[in-house]
């Protein structure tokens, strides 16, 4: 793993894994028609939890694993039912020594006035939280998805994610493997910033970008570190910043060869 100074990022690359893997195609034959990308994305998010949740992150950090993927909306905490509550009042049945009780009563809202329309990205992601004061997210890493890039609105809904959480402080790192769209992601961000057009980087290339926000007195600033991408080469080792003070190296080859493997893509 590569080396701290401070919790300064301070890549080695002569610690790199030496087994790599180079980036597969995902996305057109013979590999798409023969495995689900979805399922390949979930593999990589889980490999880049896992190692972050090994010896890198320091105490008090946690990485965790989100996917939602297309127009299903996903429960991420379930409300079970009780096995001996009754199916039709939700009371203990008496002859198992329950008292009745009267059902909980359900309001229900008036017709809404006017209905939006919306676009909810999808989100193949990474969120590390400190736990110093309660979970609190301190750094994503959003896999970019075939949805996020295809159509404007999409685009826009997956910058304005981005763009929230880098002005909220949080580091973050977009990758785009995705080879049957070409939008550029990083573009569309950098643009709903209004920062500059030499910000921007090729639009035609597959990338991955870090980001690290950094709020002092008199300064304001979002350190970037691009890197571009190509089926058949390395991915590259990137910081991930959980503050501003604080960067680690967050291989992403290492993390897809893993995910490789679990995949049986060897």
């Amino acid at each position: 793993m590569a080396k701290h100074a401070n919790g300064v990022f301070c890549p080695d690359k002569r610690l790199r894994v030496l087994n790599n893997m180079p980036l597969l195609d995902h996305f057109h034959p013979p590999l798409r028609v023969a495995r689900h990308w979805e399922s390949f994305f979930a593999c990589l998010a889980i490999a880049i939890s896992d190692a972050l949740n090994g010896p890198s992150l320091p105490e008090g950090y946690f990485a965790e694993t989100e996917m939602h993927i297309g127009s299903r909306v996903e429960v991420d905490v379930a409300t079970f039912e009780l096995p001996f509550a009754s199916e039709r009042t939700g009371a203990l049945r008496e002859e198992e020594g329950g008292v009745a009780t009267a059902p909980a009563a359900v309001w229900a809202p008036p017709a809404a006035d006017m209905s939006m329309p919306a676009i909810f990205p999808d989100s193949a992601e990474v969120l590390v939280y400190s736990n110093r004061a309660g979970p609190v997210l301190a750094a994503a890493i959003e896999l970019i998805s075939p949805g996020n890039k295809d159509r404007p609105e999409a685009r826009r809904g997956f910058a304005a994610k981005c763009a929230t959480y880098l002005q909220q402080g949080i580091g973050l790192i977009i990758v785009d493997i995705v080879t049957d769209r070409h939008a550029n992601l990083h573009n569309e961000l950098i643009g709903l910033l209004e920062v500059g057009e030499k910000f921007l980087i090729s639009p035609d290339d597959l990338y991955a970008v870090a980001y690290r926000p950094i709020r002092r007195t008199n300064i304001e600033r979002i350190d970037v570190w691009p890197a571009a991408l190509a089926v058949g080469k390395q991915l590259p080792l990137l910081p991930l910043a959980l503050d501003r003070d604080i960067c680690l190296p967050l291989d992403l080859e290492a993390a897809y060869t893993e995910a490789r493997q679990r995949s049986r893509l060897a």
